[in-house]
């Protein structure tokens, strides 16, 4: 269906489209009540019952699809790529939620991520979504009295962290950082779960502090298998903090349902991508652009999405980005202009272009903040496909 044609349905009847939008969806209870006004604003599928993890894993490989990569984990910051099948995901997903579940989460408990771009980040969030919990990913290396704010508003039961992030010429250690806002909050996580990274593994806490990689060990020994929990399309998923610079961060809720049917719609008709297909959102999970385009959008539909550890320049140099694009088949990248802009300073004539494969990359995807004609121009002329602001 073309753009006009899908311009004419939803403006004739918009609840008869989104209505048959929702069919994208493995369902438990389909819904008959497809929008409500209510004081929290509007809410989609009111009385739909579903589950996003099981809609952006289980399915998958129930499918016969387990052997489609779903993440391409692209590192510079370690020189290490690897790939995470559908199904080696739904074993660690489930691995992950039986820790979590033997730390006491249950379904509308808060958890708070604190992690690096990784592909265990995304890990716990869908083990969150698994279980019912509510995420609210924190950027890794967030100061210690901004993540306290966080933890007092969320009241989360458990933290998964990383032992550090990696920054280029540095290592980022994120302990001493969550150590000072724990001791700060007046808010308590019951555990934290730390993620320990050989660059720079951390001390723990007796008591509270577990390491991740000892618990899914056991927790894959034992086999276990934790069912999806059935969930209202208008519970929550997940909590993303603004950022605070105009007082108080405040949490802004996305819920199951409408997120998922809305992300799915647009990875088909946005950025024109089919299952199987790699997308690449080089942002960050800290932002509603990772929670949307990095995990969930791309793995509603089956596609396979890149997390890069690394940056547009510097890493080692402005072909960064051509080199994620040529080795991984990237068919869409959707970046800030800032990135682009900064490549453009430092190959103004796009020379590094021209070392790598980029015949499968077809369209580029800007946002996030304007996006000046000079940058478009250059992109369009070195990359030779459609620019979309």
């Amino acid at each position: 269906m073309g753009y006009q044609n899908q311009y004419e349905s939803w403006r004739n009847d918009p609840e008869g489209f989104w209505a048959g939008e929702a069919r994208r969806l493995h369902w438990q209870t389909a819904p008959e009540k497809i929008y409500k006004r209510n004081e929290s604003g509007d809410r989609w599928y009111v009385d739909g019952v579903m589950n996003t993890c099981f809609n952006c894993v289980d399915r998958h490989v129930e499918a016969g699809h387990g052997a489609r990569v779903a993440f391409i984990h692209d590192s510079p910051m370690t020189g290490t790529t690897s790939h995470i099948s559908y199904a080696d995901l739904l074993n660690r997903v489930n691995w992950v939620a039986a820790i979590m579940q033997d730390k006491g989460v249950e379904k509308g408990d808060r958890v708070i991520i604190y992690m690096p771009m990784i592909a265990e980040t995304a890990i716990a969030a869908l083990a969150c979504a698994r279980l019912g919990a509510i995420h609210s990913i924190v950027f890794g290396g967030f100061a210690a009295a901004e993540l306290a704010t966080r933890l007092d508003d969320a009241k989360p039961r458990l933290i998964l962290a990383a032992s550090c992030g990696l920054e280029p010429g540095r290592i980022v250690d994120y302990k001493p950082l969550l150590d000072g806002a724990i001791e700060s909050a007046a808010h308590k996580p019951e555990a934290c779960l730390i993620w320990q990274r050989d660059e720079s593994p951390a001390p723990l806490i007796a008591d509270r502090d577990y390491e991740w990689q000892a618990l899914e060990g056991e927790a894959r020994k034992a086999k276990r298998q934790i069912a999806c929990e059935p969930v209202m399309a208008t519970d929550p998923l997940y909590i993303l903090y603004t950022s605070g610079t105009t007082g108080v961060p405040k949490g802004v809720v996305r819920d199951n349902g409408g997120h998922l049917v809305a992300l799915s719609w647009a990875m088909e008709n946005i950025y024109n991508i089919a299952p199987g297909e790699v997308f690449w959102s080089a942002s960050d999970f800290g932002w509603v652009v990772g929670h949307s385009f990095i995990l969930y959008g791309p793995l509603a539909i089956g596609a396979t999405s890149v997390i890069y550890e690394g940056k547009p320049i510097g890493t080692p140099d402005a072909g960064a980005f051509w080199r994620v694009i040529s080795e991984h088949g990237v068919k869409a990248l959707f970046t800030a202009p800032t990135a682009f802009r900064a490549i453009k300073k430092e190959d103004p004539q796009g020379k590094l272009v021209e070392n790598y494969d980029i015949r499968a990359f077809k369209t580029l995807y800007l946002a996030g903040e304007r996006v000046d004609p000079d940058t478009i121009n250059w992109a369009e002329a070195a990359l030779g496909v459609p620019v979309i602001d």
